[in-house]
Order: structure tokens, then C-alpha cells, then sequence
């Protein structure tokens, strides 16, 4: 009779992935043997109350969780399922998960959405009562006192504080830094505006700086106070400092510029003055929140959520007693903030989300003077929403993590096999999944102990385990997630970022719309070592992979990054026998392996595949470049021991402008062109990446788009490349569906086209009759000067915009047809334009809106009738703050 539960378990857990899909429970017959484990299902809904937790009564979250840990502590090996009902679970503490929660191995405690439900697991409290103040648009409604948060989301998305620019303000830049902020007395505008506020006004306001810290960096501080008298801004600190005056040091691979102290702001934020259509602001001291909406919006139809928690889960055990066996699925997780960067630390930015906090040679240890804080590269790093530390055997699979003001998730501090499968990441303030801590590159090395114990657990004071290699990151697999739309608050974030770990595997992951890198491995380590100072620093990262990813449309907003960047080391030696010689083959075999990866759409990419500071020990093998930038593969001082071989880019490799690495091997490397056809790429690359390239097949899906398709020139049949693309995806040219699709994975198709096809004529959705609505990503469009944004909750077509700072920047498209339409913005942040056809006169149209209120995804200009022919449009920035283009219609 054990057998027979034996084996109908492992047929359960065969069909798991079926079930689910299905939306369907299966139950395990009652065996009757004094052996089997008892298998038990749990019931939660968002009203559940008491302790039965049945179907037709069941508990609150947090009752089912008493229920699960009373049925543990009388059966340690029972099979637990908890099913939630549909809902928003609003927690009113953050969901602490400890080893009684723990399952067995085997037998995991199983926390999973009811059949068709999506449960919300939710941080936030929803904001009622409104009432409009006056004639200014805006609205207010009462929130508990004190509340405190850097986040709001209206109908599921962000929506931005209330923000302006220094020059819509009117303020001259005449200001002059100082090591403790700024006088302003020569710029009256800004003096009679900080002097209309109030003491306590002040003090909530924050200056952002895109690129202050080099290019790859957004740092941000708050102003402490205004002088009138002396025409003084007094800058928080420690943030100030650690923004316009760090610390240098020796040998160094790598810089961490210092901001000039008479840079200005690029944007003022968080003042009531300031609010704008679309724009919120917390008077938490008063206990008021206040909204203007968007033209169209109404207050008594949207959902307003203020964010109240910033840890909303929290699974954490120690070394000694680890929490372990615990599975999550088909859960939302949303609704949390990160209010740090609110205090006078600020968010001193320094890489990938990484900033200073303390002293201005944090983490600089001895190779500043006076030394800093160790270990080397030991900087803060930002809070984890969804945590697990000192954890075992923790599976999270189909779940969704959006709207969350920190990192979505964050493991680290001794986790050991995490499954993290099959998961959407989206509309997250920084990076999507943090791995790894900056305390512990040798947790072996007994004086980084009491540091790995207070910055990378929050059960440090009641470890009893000694620290040493039971620290170590091992065994964490990333595998067929969708991360989009992360770092909306914090630029510099990459989409995942990888620490120090061993046996990590990130492997078909779908990456795309982000500010910055998409996958980092090594932030700042490899900063003092290079060819020549190869072992200044060292680290336990060993046997890592990052595989047939697909990365593209990243970089949008800052540079200096690549879809996959390291820095430091990333192998543990293996010796030949004389114990002294490096076995190089066998020392690769642990390095860091990149291999099948595609990347593209990343123009400003310095390297696609970027080998950094320090970098060594890395298989680049079997990967895809196109469109992504000046070089497929380089980097800036690495050590070296690079093997580049079979891969397929479209730009050089090998280029290192600032030091030679000690060797490097390439070989059997394609060069194809810059907007490769299907016959330029092998089917099987693009096959193997991607989310569901593999055995698994996800659960959770997003909607098809359209991101690249290959040149239709002379062509019958044409790659086209994408998100979401599934068996069932129809294609269409114009109004007419397309037969004989080949789907090769999530991420590419290739498509037979007719002669005269354009690439605009191509798309997922039936188009209108008669005309072409090109999204503004469309490939026959060209761009100089713009960037992209994503997810801006405003309307925007397909939900994303390009937009300009710079005048004179330019957006131009040679189109077939007899009339063309530009859309845009129109916003008071918004200027005048320039159109041009065919080269003919410009002719300049305005794009503020004579009502004051942003409009998207609108017409700003239609051109007249055009002979039936081609013809090429320009648009060009002349003002304002913003050029915004969202795409045409021909």
C-alpha cells in the first residue's frame, strides 16, 4: 500500500503542470496505510474568517496559515494544499513565513490560486472618499495618518508624484553648488517658490539627477531646508555628499564618478504645487491624498491603491534552522513601497540599483584612504517586496509581481535549490529579481560574518550557525519568466541582477522594456582588478549560467550597459597537478557560461555581451546580436580568459578601448547583418530561447506584439520577432490572415509575405481597412535623438511612446500611400514640432493642448492628399520640454 501512495503522488506531480493549466484539483485517493502522508486541502478567501478553513468556510490568509502550521505540527510529511479564492488579500502586516510554515521534502506546503482565480496578495489600502477642492481639477480623500509611501497605482498602474521641471517652473539655473547644496539667490523664481512653501514643504522635496553619477546612474536627494535670508538650499545628507563627493580609490578597474555640485536637477518632485494632470501627492502628516485626474478619468470609477507595507512577504529561516518546502502559484503580488530613499540617505546611486548610504567610501574597504567599510563592493542594496532568505526547497511558479515599489523578489543569505518558474515580472520601481547579497563574496572569511549576519537576513540576531559556505547562494534556477517594465522609478535597475552564487542557472527568460542592463552578474566587484590586478578582490561565484535568454529593448533610458553584463570573478580555480598551474579547461567548466542567448534592439548599447571590470572565467558561446548596438561583444579593463565561439553577431567583438585583457579565444563567430532574415539566423537558436523553449510550458501569458520584422524588400517570407507569440497567435497582413506561419518560439515567427508587403502591414491584430497604423516601435521607423517608454498608463497606442529632450531630435519614415497621419501627445509639458514631406517646407505644429490636460495617442497632424507613390515624412523637435510620437497611420 506505501507503493501504491508512492506512485500516485509521482503521477500527480506528472500531471501538475496539466492540472493547472486546466484550472482543475486533482485528489489523491485515501490510501489506508500507517505509512502515506495525509493529504489535506486548505480554504482562504479575502472574508474568510474562523478555523475550519473549509470550502464553504473558509479562513482569512493568515487563519489558513495557523490552520497549515496545527496540521503540520501533527504531521510533518502531510501533503498541504492551501487553495486561495479569488480577491485582494489586503494584509495588514507583512506575511512572515518561518520554518514552522515548512513543508518536507517531497512534500511541500502548497499555497495555490483556486481553479480560475487570481488571487492579490496586497500591501495597500484602497483610497475612498473623494471630494474635489475647488476649481484647480484636483482631488482629495483621506488616508490613515502618517501614511507614507513613494507609490501609487490607479487601475493597476503607477501613476507618477507630483513632478515638474525646473525650467517649466521658470527657474533661470543660475544656482551654485556648495559641499552642503545650493545658493539660489540669483534665481528669483526659484526663490519665490521654495520661499511659498512651508518648513515642513520643503523638507519633501526631491531633486532627481538622470546621469549625474555617470550615465548608467539616476541619484536622487531631498532638500533639508530654505534660507531666505542667505538664498541657501540645505541638501539632505548623508545623501548630498555621497552624490557630489565620494571618495576615490586606488588600482581601481572602474570608475564611481562624483556629480558636480552645481549640477541641477533634472526634475523637481513631491510638492503639492506641482501636481499635474495625472499626478498625486501624499500629505501623509495631514492624512490626505490628492489626485488630479487625467482628462476622461473619473474619481468615483477608479481604483486607487495606496501602498501601506514595504515588506509584503518574508520567508526567512536561519542557517541553523532553514525555512524549507514551500511552493507559491498562481499568486499576484502587488501593492508594496520602498521608503528608504525617502530619507536622508536618498538614493545615491552608484550601479544596477546599488547606492551609498553611509559613509563616501562605503564599501571601498582599504583601497581608499581613509579605508572604507568591507568587503569591497559592499554597498546597500534595495529592499526585496518578496523575500526569502536562509530557505531551502522554495518553488514560486506562475505567479505575477506587479506594482511594487522595491525589487520584486529577492533571494539570498544561504537559499539553496529555489525554483523561481514561469512567472511575470512588471511595473516594478527597481530590479525585477535580486539574487545574492553585497556582504558575502567569502562568507568563508570570518570578519564579513557580523556584516553578512545585519545586511543580508533580517534574522541575524537569532543565528546560531556558524557562518561559512552554508551562506552560499546555491542552486537557484531562473527559468521561462517574463520581466517587462521594471526600474520605473529607479532607471539604473538591470532586470535581473545576480550577486555571488554557485550552480545558478537564468535560462529562457523573456527580458524586455527596460531602463537599463538585462542581466548583470557581478555589479561593482571587478572594480579594482584588471589584466594587471587580477586578484585585488575575490568572491565563491563558480558554475553559473546564463542561457537562451531572449533580451531586447533595453537600455531605453540610461547607457553604459549591455543584455548581459559581469564584472569580477566568476570561477573557482581548478589546478592542474602541480597545484600550481590553472587548468584552463577544467576552470572554464566552472566559469560563467553565456550561451544561446538572443539580444536586440538595443541601440545605444556600448556591448551587447559585455565583459567588464575584472570579468574572467567566461564561455561566450551560441549567442544572437542584432540591432543592439556599436560592438556585439567587448568591454572596459576585464582580466581575461574569455572563450567567444559560435556565436551570431551582426557587430565586432573583442573591443576593449581601455586595457587588454590577458587572453582571449574567438572562433567560429557569424557575422550577419544588422536586420537578419529568417536563412541568416539558425532555426534552432531561436527555437531553444525563450520562455516554453523548453519541457515547461507556461501558465501565464501576455499579449502578442510585434517588435522587429526583417527586411520584405525582394523577400517571401520575413522573421519576425516579438512577445507572446503562441500556437495560436494569428498574423495578418493588413486585414488578411496569414497561413502557414512558422512559430519557432514565444519570441519569433517567420511569416510568408506577398510581393509589396511592408513591414507595417504586418501585425497581430486585423488593421482597419484602407490604412496602416504603425506603432511606434515599427522597425521602418527612424529615430535620432528618441527614446523609449513603456507602460505609462496614459492611453498610449500599444501602451508605449518614443520621446525626445533635445530639440532638433528626429523621426522619420518612408511610407507607400496617399495620406499620413502623426500621432503623438499633446501636454503642457509638450512644444511645437516640425513636419516636413518629401523634403518640402517645415511646417511647424503645436502640441499643448488649449485645455491644459494631457490627451494620448492623438492626431497632431494629417497631411494633405499625396500622389499614390512613396514618400518620406520627418518629424522634428523645436520646444518644450517633450516631443512624444506614437507612431502614424498611412
Amino acid at each position: 500500500m506505501s507503493s501504491q501512495g508512492s506512485i500516485t503522488r509521482r503521477l500527480l506531480r506528472r500531471l501538475g503542470p496539466i492540472v493547472a493549466a486546466l484550472g482543475l484539483i486533482l485528489t489523491a485517493p485515501v490510501v489506508q496505510s500507517a505509512t502515506a502522508a495525509a493529504s489535506v486541502t486548505l480554504y482562504a478567501s479575502p472574508l474568510g474568517t474562523g478555523s475550519t478553513c473549509s470550502s464553504t468556510a473558509p479562513c482569512s490568509l493568515f487563519g489558513a496559515q495557523e490552520a497549515v502550521r496545527t496540521q503540520l505540527a501533527a504531521e510533518a510529511s502531510a501533503d498541504v494544499t492551501v487553495l486561495l479564492a479569488d480577491g485582494v488579500y489586503r494584509l495588514s502586516k507583512t506575511w512572515a513565513l518561518g520554518p514552522a510554515d515548512s513543508g518536507t521534502p517531497g512534500h511541500p506546503v502548497v499555497w495555490r490560486a483556486a481553479p480560475g482565480a487570481r488571487p492579490v496578495i496586497s500591501g495597500a489600502s484602497q483610497v475612498t472618499g473623494w471630494t474635489q477642492r475647488g476649481s484647480s481639477g484636483v482631488w482629495s480623500a483621506p488616508v490613515p495618518g502618517s501614511s507614507n509611501s513613494r507609490q501609487l497605482y490607479i487601475d493597476g498602474r503607477k501613476v507618477p508624484v507630483a513632478q515638474a521641471t525646473p525650467a517649466s517652473l521658470g527657474f533661470r539655473g543660475s544656482w551654485t553648488g556648495t559641499s552642503t547644496g545650493y545658493t539660489i539667490s540669483g534665481d528669483q523664481a526659484a526663490m519665490a517658490w521654495f520661499g511659498s512653501l512651508t518648513a515642513s514643504q520643503v523638507a519633501g522635496v526631491e531633486f532627481g539627477y538622470p546621469g549625474g553619477n555617470g550615465p548608467w546612474t539616476e541619484s536622487r536627494c531631498r532638500v533639508a531646508s530654505f534660507s531666505a535670508a542667505a538664498g541657501t538650499l540645505r541638501m539632505t545628507q548623508p545623501c548630498w555628499t555621497n552624490v557630489t563627493a565620494r571618495a576615490s580609490y586606488a588600482q581601481a578597474s572602474g570608475g564611481l564618478p562624483s556629480m558636480s555640485p552645481h549640477t541641477m536637477p533634472a526634475r523637481i518632485e513631491n510638492a503639492q504645487a506641482l501636481i499635474g494632470s495625472g499626478q498625486w501627492f501624499l500629505d501623509g502628516a495631514g492624512g490626505t491624498l490628492h489626485y488630479k485626474p487625467s482628462a476622461g478619468q473619473q474619481m468615483s470609477a477608479l481604483d486607487v491603491e495606496l501602498p501601506r507595507l514595504e515588506t509584503l512577504v518574508q520567508g526567512a529561516g536561519t542557517l541553523a534552522a532553514p525555512i524549507h518546502d514551500i511552493t507559491f502559484s498562481g499568486l499576484q503580488f502587488s501593492y508594496a513601497t520602498w521608503n528608504a530613499p525617502s530619507t536622508s540617505a536618498g538614493f545615491a546611486d552608484v550601479q544596477s540599483n546599488l547606492r551609498m548610504t553611509g559613509a563616501n567610501n562605503q564599501g571601498m574597504c582599504g583601497f581608499s584612504n581613509p579605508a572604507g567599510s568591507c568587503p569591497w563592493g559592499s554597498l546597500t542594496q534595495p529592499l526585496a517586496n518578496v523575500s526569502f532568505t536562509a530557505a531551502k526547497n522554495i518553488t514560486l511558479t506562475g505567479n505575477r509581481f506587479a506594482g511594487l515599489g522595491g525589487a520584486g523578489l529577492g533571494v539570498m543569505y544561504g537559499a539553496t535549490n529555489t525554483l523561481i518558474q514561469g512567472n511575470e515580472f512588471t511595473d516594478i520601481a527597481s530590479t525585477a529579481i535580486l539574487l545574492g547579497c553585497t556582504y558575502d563574496p567569502l562568507p568563508t572569511n570570518p570578519s564579513d560574518a557580523a556584516g553578512i549576519k545585519q545586511n543580508c537576513t533580517p534574522n541575524g540576531a537569532n543565528e546560531t550557525a556558524a557562518i561559512g559556505t552554508n551562506e552560499i547562494l546555491t542552486g537557484t534556477t531562473v527559468a521561462d519568466n517574463v520581466i517587462h517594465h521594471i526600474g520605473t522609478d529607479y532607471s539604473s535597475a538591470s532586470g535581473i541582477t545576480l550577486l555571488f552564487s554557485q550552480r545558478t542557472t537564468i535560462t529562457r527568460n523573456n527580458l524586455y522594456d527596460l531602463p537599463y542592463t538585462g542581466i548583470t552578474a557581478g555589479v561593482i566587484q571587478g572594480h579594482v582588478n584588471q589584466a594587471t590586478t587580477p586578484q585585488n578582490t575575490t568572491n565563491i561565484n563558480s558554475s553559473n549560467t546564463i542561457s537562451n535568454n531572449i533580451l531586447h529593448d533595453y537600455l531605453s533610458v540610461r547607457s553604459d550597459g549591455g543584455a548581459v553584463y559581469v564584472e569580477g570573478h566568476q570561477a573557482q580555480y581548478v589546478y592542474q597537478a602541480d597545484g600550481t598551474t590553472i587548468d584552463p579547461v577544467k576552470t572554464l567548466a566552472k566559469g560563467l557560461q553565456v550561451t544561446g542567448n538572443i539580444a536586440y534592439n538595443g541601440p545605444t548599447t556600448n556591448f551587447t555581451y559585455y565583459n567588464d571590470a575584472g570579468s574572467e572565467w567566461i564561455n561566450w558561446q551560441g549567442n544572437i546580436a542584432f540591432r543592439a548596438g556599436d560592438k556585439s561583444h567587448g568591454g572596459c579593463s576585464p582580466t581575461g580568459h574569455f572563450w567567444i565561439t559560435g556565436n551570431y553577431f551582426s557587430a565586432g567583438i573583442q573591443s576593449y578601448p581601455c586595457a587588454q585583457p590577458v587572453d582571449t579565444h574567438a572562433s567560429g563567430n557569424t557575422t550577419i547583418p544588422a536586420t537578419p532574415r529568417p536563412t541568416d539566423l539558425p532555426n534552432a537558436l531561436l527555437r531553444a530561447a525563450g520562455t516554453g523553449s523548453g519541457s515547461f510550458t507556461p501558465v501565464l501569458s501576455v499579449p502578442a506584439r510585434i517588435f522587429y520584422v526583417s527586411p520584405t524588400a525582394n523577400a517571401t517570407e520575413v522573421l519576425v520577432a516579438g512577445e507572446g507569440f503562441g500556437p495560436a497567435t494569428p498574423v495578418y497582413i493588413g486585414t488578411t490572415p496569414v497561413a502557414n506561419v512558422t512559430r519557432l518560439s514565444s519570441g519569433f515567427m517567420i511569416v510568408p509575405i506577398p510581393a509589396g508587403t511592408s513591414a507595417g502591414q504586418i501585425s497581430v491584430t486585423p488593421q482597419v481597412p484602407g490604412t496602416i497604423r504603425l506603432n511606434d516601435n515599427d522597425s521602418n521607423i527612424s529615430y535620432s535623438g528618441y527614446a523609449y517608454a513603456d507602460g505609462r498608463s496614459y492611453g498610449d497606442h500599444q501602451n508605449d511612446v518614443h520621446y525626445a529632450t533635445a530639440n532638433g531630435s528626429t523621426a522619420s519614415l518612408t511610407f507607400t500611400g496617399t495620406r499620413v497621419t502623426v500621432y503623438g501627445e499633446q501636454n503642457t509639458d509638450q512644444g511645437n514640432i516640425g513636419i516636413s514631406i518629401d523634403g518640402g517646407p517645415q511646417q511647424v505644429v503645436s502640441t499643448v493642448p488649449s485645455d491644459g490636460v494631457r490627451h494620448a495617442n492623438v492626431a497632431v497632424y494629417t497631411s494633405g492628399p499625396l500622389s499614390s507613390g512613396r514618400h518620406t515624412i520627418v518629424v522634428t523637435k523645436l520646444s518644450g520640454q517633450y516631443s512624444t510620437l506614437d507612431g502614424f497611420t498611412v
